[in-house]
């Protein structure tokens, strides 16, 4: 049982792989090239693997993902990696801490690959639920940061598209690699992969919903901004009727026509009076309507 690493090779470097073990021509393709979809295709003597490493920046919010292709030979593991996002050491430690299933040969291998590229969509999935309910805790804050929210939500949203295109696929490659006709998991192996198998559809539903919620957290970020300008616009209605009324009196009574109280000190009086009763009997009415 033979495990070969190739760290961003090209067609010509492929090519003495693909003579020694047989690969096809459309799998060597597949990995050399960039953005494949994560998929399990089926070849006469061996099978190809495309999956993705993922990591989220909780700082911006944006996840960088790392593709991965795997020939799987009936005694030969052979992984080519595009860049150096799929820690290497991470994989032999995996397989190191369950020697007693290597007797399983390169089921065996495939299991441990696939175990920590799942295990990244799930840690990624928990880290994104982390940073909604930190956004969720911003929408009702004393303090509003609207712009904030909204430029998170948008990073986060691309995030989880992201994501859902490399977790979505995996359990068609997890099923797949459950069939008994492939040979590639044996009775042992059959509860790892089933493990497995569980962490896929979990990261699935788990990211659909997260979706759900940040949709729900932008729906909620512009009704909330609606309602703020709501009342922002009753309190400077109030406030502007609360002026206009004194300022009616006051321009009535600053008329250059005689009227009862004219140039008298009485008539001064009279219209402070209304002024300030005019004023407090608005005010008390719109604070009651929970306009102020």
């Amino acid at each position: 049982m033979v495990w070969m690493d190739l760290y961003d090779p090209d067609a010509d470097d492929l090519a003495v792989i693909s003579e020694e073990f047989g690969l096809h021509p459309l799998a060597v393709e597949d990995a050399v090239h960039e953005r494949q979809r994560p998929k399990l295709d089926r070849y006469k003597t061996h099978l190809f693997v495309n999956a993705y490493d993922v990591r989220l920046d909780t700082e911006t919010g944006e996840l960088a993902t790392s593709e991965v292709a795997a020939f799987v030979t009936p005694k030969a593991l052979i992984t080519v990696r595009k860049d150096a996002g799929l820690n290497v050491d991470d994989l032999i430690d995996r397989w190191d801490q369950s020697p007693d299933l290597a007797s399983s040969g390169v089921g065996f291998l495939v299991q441990g690959l696939l175990d920590l590229v799942v295990d990244s969509h799930f840690a990624t999935v928990q880290s994104l639920d982390d940073a909604i309910d930190s956004l969720e805790d911003q929408l009702f804050a004393d303090k509003p940061a609207d712009k904030e929210v909204q430029r998170r939500s948008f990073e986060l949203r691309k995030s989880l598209v992201l994501l859902r295109r490399v977790v979505l696929p995996m359990r068609e490659v997890v099923n797949a690699l459950l069939r008994r006709d492939l040979g590639v998991v044996d009775e042992t192996l059959q509860p790892y992969y089933q493990d497995i198998y569980d962490h896929v559809l979990r990261a699935t539903e788990w990211t659909e919903s997260l979706r759900d919620l940040v949709t729900t957290i932008l729906e909620t970020n512009l009704t909330i901004q609606g309602n703020r300008m709501n009342t922002i616009s009753k309190k400077v209605t109030s406030w502007a009727a609360i002026i206009a009324v004194p300022t009616f009196i006051t321009g009535f009574a600053g008329m250059n026509l005689p009227y009862p109280g004219f140039s008298q000190h009485w008539g001064v009086a009279v219209a402070v009076v209304l002024m300030a009763a005019s004023s407090v009997l608005l005010y008390f009415s719109f604070k009651r309507r929970d306009w102020l």
